[in-house]
């Protein structure tokens, strides 16, 4: 039987525009930078309305404990995704020197770097993004203190590369003013710097802080999840009428029934079962275990791929989370 919860309000709606944050304080002990930041790029945005504060109802779907033991049996025995080697998760999982001098401070600021640079960025090329970055010196202070031009080729072709790199020099800047060059220890606090949306922010938290403050839903989670009925693809407006269900609503809702102890897995584990066998396009239902249990309700509902056609890399799905998140 399945039973009717009702979902912890959301914190910010997924896909919502970021809203400008605002000119960087002019007083600090990095006043003495002689790289300015260039760009329209203010320190500090207003507060995000979160989605949480929407009445959201959910249902616990049946079997639920079946399916996601099934994929993380295949995920096991499977193929690496992207994610697995190159995903936000692990860029921190590095040994340099400066892991010798700052330890958990500065894998926290490679987190939190990565996940600005993620945003409409394939995990290869952010990872390779990353690379460069920690050659250079991924460090607030050195962050700052690079040309936003040399800053921009370093990271280039991450989506957005550009604005990201305006971001990244407004954010070191915001880190040394006021976290003595540490990052946010909070959901609410991340999302205040500039390019940062909740999607980056909980994965930071469970990453960079290991607190599952919440799920962290990208595209991938958030389809998968729609397509296994774990949660509506559509919720009810403002107007009464039907809206499409958004990330913030899907992460709203799984963390009604989804145990906690499952916060910070489920993202890389539906990511790589999104990179690898539930695409975005042609789904590769004839290679899935839950199509063949019959446990997936929307198996060879979506155009799936042939399995000749299963041969060919998928194309991965893309959103960008730095100004709409």
């Amino acid at each position: 039987m399945s039973r009717r919860v009702a979902a912890s309000p959301s914190r910010a709606k997924d896909g919502d525009a970021a809203p400008e944050p605002e000119k960087p304080s002019t007083s600090s002990a990095t006043d003495d930078v002689t790289t300015p930041i260039r760009a329209k790029v203010n320190s500090r945005k207003k507060p995000v309305k979160t989605a949480r504060e929407r009445s959201v109802v959910a249902i616990e779907p049946e079997g639920w404990e079946k399916t996601l033991e099934t994929i993380k049996r295949w995920r096991a025995d499977g193929p690496p995704a992207a994610v697995d080697t190159m995903g936000c998760e692990k860029i921190a999982d590095v040994e340099d020197d400066r892991v010798n001098v700052d330890g958990d401070r500065y894998r926290r600021y490679l987190t939190l770097t990565s996940a600005m640079l993620s945003s409409q960025t394939k995990d290869e090329i952010n990872h390779a993004a990353m690379r460069r970055l920690r050659a250079h010196g991924c460090t607030p202070e050195n962050i700052l203190n690079t040309d936003e031009d040399a800053l921009d080729a370093m990271i280039n072709p991450v989506g957005f590369h550009r604005r990201k790199a305006q971001y990244l020099r407004a954010t070191a800047k915001i880190l040394l003013d006021e976290y003595d060059g540490d990052i946010p220890p909070s959901v609410e606090t991340l999302c205040a710097l500039p390019g940062v949306g909740p999607k980056m922010a909980y994965l930071v938290m469970n990453v960079g802080w290991g607190e599952p403050t919440g799920i962290c839903v990208d595209v991938h989670v958030h389809r998968i999840s729609e397509r296994l009925g774990w949660v509506a693809k559509d919720v009810m407006g403002k107007n009464g009428s039907p809206r499409k269900k958004t990330p913030e609503d899907t992460r709203a809702a799984l963390e009604s029934w989804l145990p906690k102890r499952e916060w910070i897995e489920i993202n890389p584990l539906l990511v790589g079962f999104g990179q690898l066998t539930c695409t975005p396009l042609r789904p590769k239902c004839h290679a899935c275990p839950l199509a063949k249990d019959g446990s997936c309700p929307s198996a060879f509902k979506e155009n799936p791929a042939s399995p000749e056609s299963a041969k060919k890399r998928p194309k991965l799905e893309l959103k960008l989370e730095g100004d709409d998140a």
